[in-house]
């Protein structure tokens, strides 16, 4: 594969500028949305920097995109074992390693591929005789819509038991990952390489408590405060940051911003994203904001930690009126509102 391109070795930006260039305007329009402002900016000016390029090299890019679209497909449909065992056949034995180790190294192939692809309300078929420890291990390398349902659909008993496991993990051997995944399903990916990988831990929970029923957090959390009071207070403080107020309707937040201190809103909104401010903003009328305004730019120079308290206040706040009732808080896809 050295050799195709001729005697000097193209980059991949290289490569990408003569695949956009040999698909034509139109076709790499359509790649250009889904590349980050950076990605197109690096394309761009190395497209404009190619001042020749030879029917060989477009056709060369062309046959390598292709081989490795098909490779990715091949991982995604039966791991990487079988992505190998294909490309031999069809590239033989040097080329097809040389295409997987490419293909693993960039897209960094995670384990239980096959099981994030599965409805959620399925996996409980895979794991629900297992160990707790096995339970978590899974939840962790799923996306957490698919870890809320399953932690959702254990028995209740389990629950805390399984979301304390997945907030203390930290580093699983590959072996133990193997051999998990060769019990749930023969077609699952093996590691790439043997380094440990890292999964789990207090903000993968708190990722996957955030899209469970409110009922299902308040009973996983008060177990946990009895179990293991310091994790939950550690769970607590991470639930919802501040920046999440942009998930509240104009209600509730018209309500938190009745109960907030004038001078912690001020310091929240001193280091924050646009979009929460201007979400602030919308629901205060002109003179408040304007005041609000003025405070902010007369405040001078403040600590991150005061901000980040102020903001924590506000998110106390927020929790303490969604105990109470008195506001709802979107907690992801499966939440439903009655009108």
């Amino acid at each position: 594969m050295d050799d195709m391109y001729g005697e000097a070795e193209l980059t991949n930006e290289q490569k990408v500028a003569i695949l956009f260039i040999a698909l034509g305007p139109e076709d790499s329009a359509i790649l250009f949305k889904h590349l980050s402002d950076e990605e197109i900016e690096k394309i761009t000016l190395e497209i404009a920097n190619q001042k020749q390029v030879t029917p060989e090299q477009k056709t060369a890019v062309i046959n390598e995109f292709y081989q490795m679209a098909m490779a990715k497909n091949y991982i995604s449909t039966g791991g990487l074992e079988y992505a190998q065992n294909v490309l031999e056949k069809a590239l033989g034995a040097e080329k097809a390693l040389n295409i997987i180790n490419r293909l693993t190294t960039s897209l960094q192939v995670r384990p239980f591929e096959f099981l994030r692809k599965t409805d959620p309300s399925q996996l409980m078929n895979f794991i629900q005789n297992e160990h707790p420890q096995t339970v978590a291990l899974i939840m962790a390398y799923l996306e957490p819509d698919q870890a809320a349902t399953v932690l959702s659909s254990l028995p209740p008993d389990q629950q805390a038991e399984v979301a304390k496991r997945v907030a203390e993990m930290d580093r699983t051997s590959p072996d133990v990952i193997r051999e998990v995944e060769r019990v749930l399903e023969r077609k699952l990916s093996s590691l790439v390489t043997q380094d440990f990988t890292a999964a789990g831990g207090v903000k993968a929970i708190v990722e996957v408590l955030n899209r469970v029923d409110r009922a299902t957090e308040k009973s996983i959390t008060e177990t946990l405060e009895v179990d293991n009071p310091e994790l939950a207070e550690e769970i607590k403080k991470l639930m919802f940051v501040f920046e999440d107020i942009v998930l509240l309707d104009d209600r509730s937040l018209q309500m938190v911003l009745r109960q907030v201190d004038t001078k912690d809103l001020s310091l929240a909104l001193k280091a924050t994203p646009k979009q929460v401010s201007d979400k602030v903003y919308k629901n205060m009328s002109k003179r408040a904001g304007d005041m609000l305004r003025e405070e902010i730019e007369f405040m001078g120079p403040v600590k991150i930690r005061d901000v980040e308290e102020a903001q924590q206040k506000i998110v106390n706040v927020i929790r303490s009126l969604e105990d109470k009732g008195e506001i709802v808080v979107s907690r992801g896809k499966g939440d439903e509102m009655i009108v």
